[in-house]
């Protein structure tokens, strides 16, 4: 496009970085789509539980007596609906699998396919880097299963819930041939995943970039006990960028 009042700096000098599809889960939003509607909409994806709902989660009563015990989370939902055979990946394996790295893969893959690439058949090189939160998956789930003994199994649960096979494993299942870089920075994690995707872009070492990050915490249906003076909210709603955040 030819404008009259063109400037030199609006020229493309090798430095411009496409953005070519999105993904995400969200708490209330099962994709970009519905989240920027809650967004426009100011629609909260917070859930307040009942005391009933946090007892069968097994929520201990005590707890729940607490003043300061707070009935809400942010929950993502259906995290167990991992589509294994998708990526061809036996049940008892995929069981194994922390769900924020089965969430992320699905994620991951609904990004390419809004991109309109298939890293199969696409020449150039796809890198992933991203990080995941604390695994919850482990301590609450995994650990409690008494047909865990031997060896083999212990491996497998190993680098089956590891944070640093998170893109490795992804990248392998999806024939990625770029860089494969997990990044950790905690609260910052995702932002600096972007950074670090876009300078290998910048740097050819890929052609295409994916960058993000996932958090899930088992289980979801669960709240939290507020302090004074920690960073979650007394009441359960999320205010940023205000002065009761």
């Amino acid at each position: 496009m030819v404008q009259d009042n063109y400037n030199s700096t609006d020229a493309i000098e090798g430095l411009d970085i496409a953005i070519i599809g999105m993904a995400g889960r969200f708490p209330g939003a099962k994709n970009i789509d519905l989240f920027w509607e809650n967004l426009k909409k100011g629609v909260e994806g917070i859930k307040f539980f009942t005391e009933e709902e946090l007892k069968q989660a097994g929520v201990d009563p005590e707890t729940l007596r607490n003043p300061n015990y707070v009935k809400a989370r942010g929950v993502l939902g259906e995290v167990d609906q991992f589509d294994a055979g998708l990526f061809d990946f036996p049940p008892r394996e995929a069981e194994m699998i922390d769900p924020q790295h089965r969430v992320f893969m699905e994620v991951i893959w609904e990004a390419l396919e809004r991109a309109g690439y298939d890293p199969v058949k696409y020449d150039g090189l796809i890198g992933l880097f991203a990080g995941v939160g604390m695994n919850t998956y482990l301590f609450n789930y995994l650990f409690s299963l008494k047909n865990i003994s031997n060896p083999a199994d212990i491996y497998q649960i190993t680098i089956a819930n590891e944070k640093d096979f998170l893109t490795t494993r992804i990248s392998y299942k999806l024939d990625l041939r770029g860089p494969s870089i997990d990044v950790q920075t905690a609260c910052s994690t995702s932002l600096v995943a972007v950074h670090v995707a876009c300078q290998n872009l910048l740097n050819y070492d890929c052609d295409i970039a994916l960058a993000g990050g996932v958090t899930i915490s088992i289980p979801e249906e669960q709240g939290y006990v507020y302090q004074e003076g920690m960073i979650l909210s007394p009441d359960g709603h999320c205010r940023p960028f205000d002065a009761k955040a």
